[in-house]
């Protein structure tokens, strides 16, 4: 679809993790603020929000401490997929040439312990629960399982990626987890599911993150750091898929996703290649995920991973970093604020301000991918 260019000029964080006393809400207010003085505007010049939170309150009802002027705010809800539905939403607003200045911003804080789907909200009978398949860490141990037996991946590969990301959490101030874990450590740890150990998993946590988007008027009237929002995409699952909360796997099925849908639609729309990608964050809700996701984005072919990790390819000073600021493994998962994270660190790796974790060799182009039940993806590809 042609139209407006879209621009992030703007973007706040709230650190990840566990604030006690601090309301998701909160969260996100604060974030927004940090937003908006990083764009230079105030939440009068705002013309519209979308915003997304799954268990901490809806979005809108932050206009009680931003300032009641009018301004439309719709909720967003998405599974894990939330923050990219909301900035994927926020930037067809701009894109139609309706508006001029938005807003997207997820938050949320979560109790500790895994998320308690229930099998009625995904369309799937008890037993489904009653089989203990509605506990991610159960299910996603299963999927990857049959992936590494397909394609030759190694539990010490799902080491690597765990071990990669604490590493670049040390450096990153907004991450949940910031001291580094030896390898030995994380494959040797208490076992949660075969063959997930507990250093394998990203944790329910809290966080708020905001953007300020723009038309390229705007942009160029605030003077703005051009970084391109040149594609956002969102898909569902498409028939034969094997995602999130599946009751069964066709025979011969599992080769489209939702991650190759709006993959492939993302690049064709952004007018480059996978080889072009200089930074990359995929979802890592566990290890397993982001060896998945490598190749359902395209950037490699299924079973090249385990070569990848043993050549450091996808570290920060690798042929293709990802996860640059520890990814979920390092940040933990806020469900609102996850996807929108993504882009928060890709906008400050393309401005050059990642300190410690920076990626060398000045990049162009930076690319977020985040993936939710049951079955929805989103990916968002930045320029400079």
């Amino acid at each position: 679809m042609s139209g407006t260019k879209v621009y992030i000029i703007g973007v706040g964080i709230h650190n990840f993790g566990r604030t006690d006393g601090v309301s998701g809400l909160d969260q996100g207010v604060f974030a927004v603020r940090q937003a908006l003085a990083d764009a230079g505007v105030t939440w009068q010049d705002i013309q519209f929000a979308y915003g997304g939170s799954d268990s901490a309150g809806n979005p809108d009802t932050m206009v009680d401490r931003l300032g009641l002027n009018g301004t439309q705010f719709i909720n967003v809800k998405n599974g894990c997929a939330t923050g990219g539905s909301a900035l994927f939403s926020a930037q067809m607003a701009i894109k139609s040439g309706e508006f001029d200045l938005g807003l997207a911003v997820g938050f949320d804080k979560h109790p500790r312990g895994a998320f308690d789907a229930k099998p009625a909200e995904y369309n799937l009978p008890e037993w489904y629960g009653d089989a203990g398949y509605m506990v991610t860490t159960q299910f996603f141990a299963a999927k990857i399982m049959r992936y590494m037996q397909l394609h030759g991946i190694s539990r010490r590969t799902l080491g690597m990626v765990a071990e990669k990301a604490f590493l670049n959490g040390v450096h990153a101030p907004h991450a949940w987890r910031r001291e580094p874990v030896d390898l030995d450590v994380i494959l040797n740890a208490p076992m949660v599911s075969d063959p997930f150990t507990k250093f394998m998993f990203c944790s329910p946590g809290e966080g708020g993150v905001a953007l300020v988007l723009a038309s390229e008027k705007k942009m160029r009237e605030l003077g703005a750091t051009p970084i391109q929002l040149a594609a956002a995409t969102m898909r569902t699952r498409p028939p034969g898929s094997f995602e999130v909360f599946a009751p069964s796997i066709d025979i011969g099925g599992g080769v489209n996703t939702a991650t190759r849908l709006a993959s492939a639609a993302a690049f064709d729309i952004a007018g480059i290649a996978p080889a072009d990608i200089d930074v990359a964050q995929l979802q890592d809700t566990e290890a397993g995920a982001e060896i998945m996701h490598m190749a359902e984005n395209g950037f490699c072919a299924d079973g090249e991973q385990e070569a990848w990790l043993a050549e450091g390819r996808t570290r920060i000073d690798g042929r293709l970093p990802v996860n640059t600021d520890g990814g979920c493994l390092a940040c933990g998962e806020p469900i609102g604020a996850s996807g929108l994270r993504q882009v928060y660190e890709n906008v400050i790796q393309l401005r050059g301000a990642g300190g410690g974790r920076q990626v060398p060799g000045n990049p162009l182009t930076a690319y977020s991918h985040v993936y939710g039940a049951p079955g929805v993806s989103a990916v968002t590809i930045l320029k400079r």
